[in-house]
């Protein structure tokens, strides 16, 4: 069962590489609705890792943007960019424990190998210079998620996975355990765009329990489908999806509750945005989501029922 204020913390953790669309609305909506529907805290947390791919005044923009559509978090915004000695320390905990080792290997070289094929794993000769770091993998994990239902994954499959690139940039999921564990975050809701990043997060919450660097079990998980735009691809910045406008927040907000399981009587309909939000945290119930990947923009068009 989720857990209820003041034990519930979740939150929303955007990448800085262009303004807020639609599905980032719904995964932000998913979440804060989640959250406070517990009186439990929402968190904001900025993923500003790859500065090659952040765009410049995208952090200031999507507060400001969250801001506007009323979804306030609690406490101070996070960094990542803030965070990069704790996350080097893990690596160097992980690679002392002989979890995670040293890979010089290229993308072109493995171009023809959907699994990483161990060729660094028992090397010994490799240093940091001009190398990534990859985490070794074993074993199963299981688990229920809150919408999609039992998940299971065989990291044999999955294969040894890269934490810190050759550039010595940290990877995504690093970062993200390190910092729900920093935070205290103990409910995930996101896309169903990333499920398939939580069976190597759930590895390196083992691993870096194992090397107290953590302390902490897994959070709960929520994965919501993503929403499909007219062009057939996933709403997200790098498919260039239009920025979403404040002057139109209460229209998005209408047909984000549509995705999210919240269809709209008449007198829905006619409430102000403010209030519509209000109702919404009073309404959720976050298994009326469809277990699915995905959902299409056009099928939102009609948020309103005839109840």
């Amino acid at each position: 069962m989720r857990p209820t204020a003041p034990d519930y913390v979740g939150r929303f953790a955007p990448t800085p590489s262009g303004p807020l669309h639609f599905g980032s609305l719904v995964a932000a909506l998913a979440s804060y609705l989640d959250a406070k529907s517990a009186q439990g805290q929402w968190l904001l947390r900025i993923e500003d890792i790859d500065p090659p791919r952040e765009q410049a005044g995208a952090s200031d923009l999507i507060l400001s943007t969250l801001d506007a559509f009323e979804l306030h978090w609690d406490g101070e915004v996070f960094y990542q960019s803030q965070q990069t000695e704790r996350y080097q320390a893990a690596v160097d905990a992980l690679l002392s424990a002989q979890k995670a080792y040293y890979c010089q290997c290229s993308r072109k070289q493995l171009q023809t190998h959907p699994v990483y094929p161990n060729w660094c794993r028992d090397r010994h000769d490799l240093s940091a210079h001009n190398n990534a770091v990859r985490l070794k993998t074993d074993g199963d994990f299981t688990l229920v998620d809150r919408i999609q239902g039992e998940c299971h994954w065989a990291m044999a499959a999955l294969g040894d996975f890269i934490i810190q690139r050759r550039d010595g940039l940290f990877a995504y999921q690093l970062a993200v355990v390190l910092d729900d564990a920093e935070q205290g975050v103990n409910q995930v809701v996101r896309g169903y765009d990333i499920l398939d990043s939580t069976p190597r997060q759930l590895q390196l919450i083992e691993q870096l329990n194992e090397v107290k660097l953590i302390h902490t079990p897994a959070p709960d998980y929520a994965h919501i489908p993503v929403i499909i735009g007219t062009d057939g691809q996933k709403l997200s910045k790098q498919n260039l999806a239009p920025a979403i406008s404040p002057p139109e927040r209460l229209k998005l907000l209408q047909k984000a509750l549509l995705a999210l399981g919240l269809p709209l009587s008449q007198a829905q309909q006619e409430a102000s945005y403010s209030e519509l939000l209000h109702w919404a945290v009073a309404n959720w119930n976050i298994q009326r989501i469809k277990a699915v990947a995905e959902i299409t923009e056009a099928s939102l068009q009609r948020p309103f029922s005839r109840c």
